[in-house]
């Protein structure tokens, strides 16, 4: 069986037995697996800020990012919800990105999980004036964008 079913499969079982009736599609994109959540009943992932969907993508990039190649992930959406949230956060990242330049000052974006701190990270690297690293010992850490040295 091919990874997408498998995964398909496994994330359909996941949605019917959390008694929630969703459609299940999975696409290649550039830098990952999109796996998008459709139907009546999405609403009941995006309460309590998303914790269900980020809970989801957390638990099939445990099961199966091993079968990929490079760094690429699976990202699960629902409704367009993570895709709208992804383009907040770079427009918050690029806006603390001016601050570091016009004030010479450190700026902290977070708490952040792995996935959002990694797309803050793609966001700084694409300005050759700046850095960013990850500062915190948990799951949850903050990004520090600052001037390169």
């Amino acid at each position: 069986m091919e990874l997408h079913d498998r995964v398909r499969e496994f994330m359909q079982r996941t949605l019917d037995a959390m008694g929630v009736p969703l459609t299940v599609t999975i696409q290649e994109t550039a830098d990952n697996v999109a796996i998008e959540l459709s139907g009546d009943g999405g609403e009941q992932l995006l309460r309590r800020r998303a914790e269900a969907l980020d809970a989801l993508q957390h638990i099939v990039n445990t099961a199966f990012r091993r079968h990929l190649s490079g760094d690429r992930s699976f990202v699960v959406d629902c409704m367009d919800y993570r895709k709208a949230k992804d383009a907040e956060l770079v427009q918050m990242a690029r806006f603390m990105m001016e601050r570091a330049k016009s004030s010479g000052a450190p700026q902290e974006v977070g708490p952040l999980n792995p996935y959002a701190r990694r797309l803050v990270h793609l966001a700084v690297a694409e300005d050759p004036q700046l850095s960013s690293e990850s500062i915190g010992d948990a799951f949850l850490k903050t990004v520090i964008i600052s001037l390169r040295r």
